[in-house]
Formats: structure tokens, sequence, C-alpha cells
């Protein structure tokens, strides 16, 4: 397979230089900066993206700050209601193209791209139904009346993950412009090819100059400095626990509001009891889905002991069939990881966990016939124990870990074991102990006898080391609002005469 395979994918247009997006218009970085961009699949620079500094991002909180002076903010919520499904129907018209330059620019497989993509329209749309159906609350008491003002928080610094962009940027953007706010996007560096199509997506639909703003650039300049502006009141953030610990450091100057989606070790535990063809078959999807660069991956599947050595083989006859190769070919399950260094990262756990003591029972290396790209095979390790690196660090890759437990007690404590808790996956057909386990386990968002099927409505985020805040739904809304109470007397105040 060679790279020109991936580029020529129907409707996909790499363009070779990438700009900011600032009060309507593409610019270069001040500083004249740029740094270049590569494919998972040949490591070769494709483009060029302006490299954002300080004063990049100056501008674009200015002209953020003064379209949030302007009519946006103020339009009744079904009119802004009608740009974001504007918006909407902008991503479905190029819904292809915008599953292909995913596909190109990260290494994920088309089909699950594509899936992506539609999911970014469905966020506006949602978002676009939130904002037209909510109400505030009253609350009437003798005498008294009090009432909740609802009004955007300003300017809101969106910082994002390069494991599935468009998605992702969609989830933050929709809610951010639904509640009124200007924004400034920073993109992941290493996969901005896709956010290029939003200036001519929100333009088209109408949302006025200044109101979307995007800034390029390496995280440590751009997104630092976006950050730590004191003009922008609100910061959400999806990547690295470790970088949303510094972001929470730095936004402490300015008494930031932080939404913080950070990494994730979750669990999947498998009772003997469970339907073993449906956990296995969610079991080898949660974990090497999305090429496993995926945040809610349930890469510790935890096994009762009398069904662990049938659960193991499974895995490894599965996952030794997994389809790795060509993103573009839409029989691939997994695609290439998406950068050199991350590959190497994946790999570097690889070498750990055979290091420590767990048994390789599928993957582990780079698929033959594919010599180059970032490729690797859907890998299982069994015999995993609480104290490996592997059990308790995040890969973020297609590795699963496999391990053992003989009690429900025992299932419970191997899930909260580490120090994340984003999610968790709990497979019985005993409704009380689904029950009991799911109460008990760490996590900000369990599924039953299911895999990761989110309903928009619903809060999303961790605990632990998994983040703070919660979005999705309504919770979304506050976070990008402030409420505001007003009181107002009915009738004569009678109020205690001090001094008189």
């Amino acid at each position: 397979m060679t790279e020109p395979q991936l580029r020529d994918q129907p409707g996909l247009d790499v363009p070779e230089k990438i700009e900011h997006f600032i009060g309507g218009r593409h610019v270069p970085s001040v500083a004249g900066g740029t740094f270049g961009v590569a494919d998972p699949v040949s490591n070769q620079v494709y483009a060029h993206a302006a490299a954002g500094t300080a004063q990049d991002v100056d501008r674009a909180v200015a002209a953020a700050g003064e379209a949030f002076r302007g009519p946006w903010p103020g339009l009744a919520a079904r009119a802004r209601a009608k740009v974001l499904n504007k918006i909407a129907d902008g991503i479905e018209a190029r819904g292809a193209r915008i599953a292909a330059m995913e596909t190109f620019d990260t290494g994920l497989p088309i089909t699950q791209a594509k899936g992506q993509a539609a999911r970014a329209a469905e966020n506006f749309r949602y978002f676009a139904d939130v904002i037209v159906a909510q109400h505030e609350e009253a609350f009437s008491q003798p005498g008294q009346l009090g009432y909740v003002l609802r009004r955007p928080a300003g300017v809101a610094g969106l910082i994002t993950p390069w494991n599935t962009p468009f998605m992702l940027e969609s989830w933050k953007l929709a809610p951010a412009l639904a509640s009124g706010c200007a924004v400034v996007l920073k993109p992941a560096e290493w996969t901005p090819l896709s956010a290029s199509l939003l200036p001519e997506i929100m333009t088209e639909a109408g949302v006025p100059d200044g109101v979307f703003n995007i800034v390029h650039g390496i995280g440590e300049e751009a997104g630092a400095a976006l950050v730590a502006h004191p003009g922008v009141p609100r910061i959400s953030f999806t990547g690295e626990t470790t970088t949303g610990q510094v972001i929470m450091r730095v936004a402490a100057d300015n008494l930031k509001t932080l939404s913080m989606e950070l990494g994730g070790k979750s669990p999947c535990v498998i009772f003997a009891d469970a339907d073993l063809d449906a956990a296995v078959d969610s079991a080898l999807f949660g974990v090497m889905s999305l090429n496993g660069e995926r945040c809610t991956a349930g890469s510790r599947i935890l096994a009762e002991r009398s069904v662990y050595d049938e659960l193991v083989a499974r895995l490894a006859e599965r996952a030794a069939r997994v389809r790795v190769g060509d993103p573009a070919d839409p029989a691939t399950e997994v695609g290439a990881l998406v950068h050199p260094e991350h590959y190497e990262r994946v790999m570097s756990y690889v070498s750990v966990g055979v290091g420590e003591g767990a048994r390789l029972v599928a993957g582990g290396s780079r698929p033959a016939g594919l010599a180059e790209g970032n490729y690797l095979s859907a890998t299982v390790f069994a015999d995993v124990t609480p104290s490996m690196r592997v059990f308790q660090e995040e890969i973020f890759g297609p590795v699963a870990c496999v391990t053992p437990f003989s009690s429900e007690s025992e299932a419970v404590a191997l899930a909260n074991g580490t120090k994340y808790g984003l999610a968790a996956y709990i497979w019985t057909s005993d409704l009380r102990r689904a029950h009991r386990v799911a109460a008990a386990v760490e996590s900000g968002m369990t599924w039953v006898n299911s895999h990761n099927v989110r309903d928009l409505r619903t809060p999303f985020g961790g605990v632990k080391a998994s983040g703070l805040g919660r979005e999705g739904g309504q919770h979304s809304i506050d976070f990008y609002t402030e409420s505001r109470i007003v009181h107002i007397a009915l009738g004569d105040t009678h109020v205690p005469r001090f001094g008189a």
C-alpha cells in the first residue's frame, strides 16, 4: 500500500497550506511560522499549517470579543438554531469529503470516519433543538418572585484532540455557538486538515465574522496562550491528563471555568453468566475501534475466572483476524496510528507488557505486508496483573489487557484499581448484580450489556484523573452560560430599620 492510494479517495482535496481563520478571514501567523503536517500511512509531510503564537491568539480573542459585543449573543434562540441547522446541512453536504479528510489525516478506517462525520452534523442539530426548547426557572413565595436569566459566558476557548478531530470539534462548537458565545478553536496540531473546512461551512451558514475563529499551532504555544488569555473565561479541553493538570494551574490565575475530559483506562467486566458472544464482540470493538485511540476504550478486560481461559482464547482468535490495513479500504477494521511519535509510544507499551511478564496471545508487531506506515496488529495480553504498567497506564492503541477475577468484590476492586474513572462496561445476566456493580464502579459513565452507545442528552465526563465537569445536553449549555437570579418584591418591603 502506498500513500497515493490514500490521496486518491473520492472527494479528497488536500491543501498545501492551512491558515488561521480570524475575524472572517484566512490569515497567516503574525510571525510567519508554519509547521509540517504528515499523513500516518506514508509519514510524509502533505501540508504546512500556520504556527500560532500568543500574538495570533490575541488577534483571535480580540475578534471574538468584538463579535460577542455584536448581535450574535442577543439573537433569539430560534434564529441561532436556524444557523446551527444550516451548519449541519453544510456538514452533511460535505460528509464524504470530511470522512476522506479524516481518514487521510488520522488513519481512521473510512467506515468509522463516515460515522464520525454524521455524528458531527447531529451534534449541531441536537443543540439547535436544545436552545429552542429550553426554559428557565422561576421561584415564587409570598411577597417575592425570583427568576433566572441565562446569558452566554463570553469567548470560549476550545482545545480539541487528534483522535476524532472533526466530530469532537463539533461536540464543543455546537453548544458554545448555541449558547451565544464567540469561540476560538485550537485544533490538534497532528490533525488540522478537516478543521480547514469549518470556515467555509460557518460562513455559508451565516455565522457572523469573528464569532468563529481558528488558531492552529503547537499546544505548548498556541494552546497555552489561549488558556492563559484573560479574555477567555471558558476553556473546554479534551486530551491527556497531564496536559489537563497544566491547564488547571494556568487557568487558576484568571479563575477560568474549565471543562476537561481527560485520560481513561476503562474496565470491561465480564461475569460468567454473561452472553459471552455479545461480550466478546463488545470487548473487542471497544478497544479496537477508532484504532484503539479512544478515551472510552474498554482496554482492561476483567473476566471471571471460570470463563477466563475461554474468553482469552476467543479474544486472541478474533484479534488475529482483525483486518489491519489501508484506512481508505472499507474492509479495514484497524488503520494506521496517527503519528510516528504516538506509534512508538504504543509499541513501547507492547515491549513493557512483555517485559513485565504479561502473556502476549495476539498481535504485538507490525502486520505482514505493511512495511511502512504506523501499523500495529490487534494486540491482546493475558495474565495482566494490577501492578503492571499496561494495567495502570493509558496506552491509546489497539491493545487489550485481560485479567481474571474470582468474585464480585474482586471485580469491583480491579475495576477501581487505577487513577482513571471515565467509562466502564459490565456484562452479566443478573440484574441485581448489574445494579450493584454499576453503583460501585468509579466511573463517570457506565454501560451494562452494551458497548459505547450514547444519548446526546446524557452527561459526558469522568471522575478521578479522567476529568472534571460534565458536557452533553443541558450540561453543555450550563457550561457555556452564566445563570443569574433576579428577585422582585411583589408588595411592600419590610426591612429591619437599623439605626432608626
